[in-house]
């Protein structure tokens, strides 16, 4: 693996994110999801965090938690932070961020199924009245 070392500044109105999880990842209850990445299931938007951005950017800020749209992120590099740290950073479509958070969502899920809020209909009963 080739670690960049050096200080890396995105131009224009780039954003640079770390944190972006293809993990498995355990939720507050206990709840072990697997990854997905790979999977039809793992076509979905994820959440990233806002490591540099360039110097026209003005919709988001570092530090900042994006929603972004499956796909529209770069392979990833890993980089050497001034402690010595390894992150693996991507640049992302800015066009494709959806939403923007202080902090990190607890619904690492969003995008998949839940069972909970299908419904069910009844065919037999007209819907609507004549």
């Amino acid at each position: 693996m080739n670690v960049v070392t050096g200080k890396i500044i995105p131009i224009r109105d780039n954003v640079l994110i770390a944190d972006m999880s293809f993990d498995e990842q355990t939720t507050a209850s206990g709840i072990v999801l697997r990854s997905d990445d790979g999977t039809s299931e793992g076509i979905k938007p994820r959440w990233g965090k806002v490591w540099a951005i360039g110097p026209s950017q003005t919709d988001v800020k570092v530090g900042d938690w994006i929603l972004v749209e499956h796909g529209r992120w770069t392979r990833s590099v890993t980089v050497e932070d001034e402690n010595g740290n390894e992150l693996i950073i991507r640049r992302v479509d800015i066009k494709a961020i959806m939403a923007c958070s202080d902090y990190k969502p607890s619904d690492i899920t969003i995008g998949l199924s839940n069972p909970s809020t299908k419904q069910e209909f009844d065919f037999s009963q007209p819907s609507f009245q004549e």
